[in-house]
This record gives C-alpha cells, structure tokens and sequence, in this order.
C-alpha cells in the first residue's frame, strides 16, 4: 500500500486464531478513542470455491469476485464493520478477497481510504485525523503499522503457522486468560513451540472476554497516534 497508507496512522489487530476476540478488541479501542475519529476496516481472505462478493458460495468459478470492498451504511446488519460503526467509528469497511490474493485486493483499499480522505464533510478531508484501524493479520505483508496488537488465547489450541512468524512483531499481546508458566501447561497441542518466556518478556495485558479496555493500552495506542488524535493537522 506503501505511499497511501504513510499517510494513515494505522492500527492493526490480529490473532493466532478465529474466535479469540479481535473484533470485540477493535470495538473496544474504538469507543474507547472517539477522538479518534476512526476508519474502521476488517480483513477477510475467503477459501477456494467461496464467492468474495458476499463471503457466501455462490458456486461460482474460483477466479471470478476475486476481491471485494464495501461500506457499511448501517449499524445493526450483525457485520463486524457495522459492529465498528456502532462502537463509534465515523466510517468501516469490508474487504474482502480470495486466499492467496490481496495483493489484488489492495487497490481497492487505496481507492476506499482515498474516498475517505476526500469525501465532502469529511474531518480528513480537512486533514484533521486519519487514523485507521484495521482487523486483519496478513496485511502485515504489505504495510508496517503503527502499532500491531496480537490477541491470544492460551485456551484455543489452534496457533496458525502464519501467526507464529509474525509473533515477533507485535507491539503487544492481548490476553484473553493469563499466560501459564509453561507452554506444556495449557494442555494445547496447537502451542507447541511457543515460546512463553517471550511472550511474557513483551508488553502483554490480560482482557478476558466482557471487560474493559485496559487504561495503560489505550494509552499506547493513543500515544501511537500522536498529535492526529488530538486533532493536529500534519
């Protein structure tokens, strides 16, 4: 994405699996951060044979709908961006793409936070604030956020090989139970490997599911930031 998102200050929240919260983990910084005036986006790559225009099979051929990019106009569809338009954030979309292709996918992000950018009425149109925050773990190829928060949950056994390698660039974890004392104790074959002395040896808070935010990572992430979230102009 290069040029057009050194424009952005962007968050970005993964995980190690499905389920674990990271879409409740952006809602949170979101309502959290209303100065912010965030855009809000999810990231999803779809399987062989799954039609990414509506992330249902349509029986269509695996080329076609190769990627897809819509704004969420409401806040009560059930969508996860409709959940960030109900947390607070001024827009929220969906990207979607077939897996292995969103590469192809990423004009379609440049053109949506272009539109954003300039669209009338728009505070960053006027420069005051673009800050986006992004639920995704494989944009990571193709950008180096401001921040990335990686949210874990010693209790799912599912640890994705692709999230392994980029445990490393976290700028925090966020965990939905605390950590054990060794990776053997969670009785997860999925952690396997884990180096649990690392995790522990990086910035990491513990946010079990229907809690607050903790006060000291929405500071982080308000400090990532910088002047845009007090609405400065660049």
């Amino acid at each position: 994405m290069g040029d057009d998102l050194n424009r952005w200050r962007v968050v970005v929240v993964g995980g190690h699996t499905r389920g674990i919260g990271k879409t409740q983990l952006v809602c949170d910084l979101i309502a959290a951060l209303p100065e912010a005036q965030w855009i809000a986006g999810k990231i999803t790559q779809y399987g062989h044979g799954v039609c990414a225009q509506n992330g249902k099979d349509c029986d269509c051929a695996p080329d076609e709908h190769m990627c897809a990019i819509s704004w969420e106009q409401r806040e009560d569809t059930g969508t996860d961006s409709s959940r960030f338009l109900a947390a607070g954030a001024k827009r929220a979309f969906w990207l979607r793409t077939k897996q292995g292709f969103l590469a192809e996918g990423l004009p379609l992000l440049r053109q949506a936070l272009h539109e954003a950018e300039n669209s009338p009425g728009s505070p960053e149109a006027g420069g005051v604030s673009r800050n986006l925050i992004l639920e995704s773990n494989t944009v990571l190829q193709f950008s180096k956020p401001a921040l990335y928060l990686m949210v874990l949950d010693p209790g799912k056994a599912d640890f994705k090989e692709s999230a392994k390698l980029r445990l490393d660039r976290a700028s925090a974890f966020v965990l939905r139970e605390a950590l054990p004392a060794k990776t053997s104790e969670t009785g997860r074959d999925g952690w396997s490997g884990i180096p649990v002395q690392l995790l522990r040896g990086k910035l990491h808070f513990v946010q079990r599911e229907h809690e607050i935010v903790p006060k000291q990572l929405v500071e982080i992430v308000r400090d990532a930031l910088g002047p845009l979230v007090h609405g400065a102009s660049r």
